[in-house]
């Protein structure tokens, strides 16, 4: 019984594996840095890709070279000039209205978002306007976290599905009517 006290004595009096314990302690923290720097850089990228497309896109549109565009046209093109967004045909929404700068009616209380519970997709106004009418445009797009459970994907605002909301605006004015 002595000879096994001993051994333990000198077992625990050992220093070997010292650094395993701060190891021990600081990884869960590195890893949670680790996927929360992931998880952002692939939010802002998705964010940045979306705003250039969109702002490539309204471009086109306030210049004229684009004649009457269907919600599906200017999403496939904004989609298009994305190129990061995954499933995006499926996961962006567009809303194009005129501005009353008479009235300066407020805009609802946020963008409309692709419902991703329901089969049928949201109604979303797609009015090109007239000359000289100063025009809103959002884009919604859903994405579901890389790491939902840990770090940023945690702490994402998402709605019952898992997914989060990105969203681009911006604004311009149509061109006056030549003839008015």
């Amino acid at each position: 019984m002595n000879r096994l006290r001993a051994g333990v004595r000198g077992l625990a009096r050992q220093e070997d594996g010292t650094a395993t314990i701060p190891f021990i302690i600081f990884l869960p923290f590195f890893l949670l840095l680790v996927m929360s720097s992931l998880e952002m850089g692939t939010l802002m990228l998705r964010h940045v890709m979306l705003e250039r497309a969109l702002d490539m896109s309204v471009r086109d549109l306030r210049l004229g070279n684009w004649l009457n565009p269907t919600h599906d046209d200017f999403k496939r093109v904004v989609c298009n000039r994305a190129g990061v967004i995954p499933n995006c045909m499926n996961v962006l929404l567009v809303e194009l209205r005129p501005v009353s700068t008479e009235t300066w009616e407020p805009l609802s209380a946020g963008p409309i978002c692709v419902d991703r519970a329901e089969p049928i997709k949201p109604v979303t106004t797609f009015d090109t306007g007239v000359g000289d009418n100063m025009m809103l445009i959002r884009a919604c797009a859903k994405f579901d976290p890389i790491f939902p459970t840990s770090g940023l994907g945690f702490q994402l605002p998402r709605d019952n599905t898992g997914a989060y909301a990105l969203i681009a605006a911006t604004a311009f004015v149509n061109e006056p009517d030549v003839g008015s």
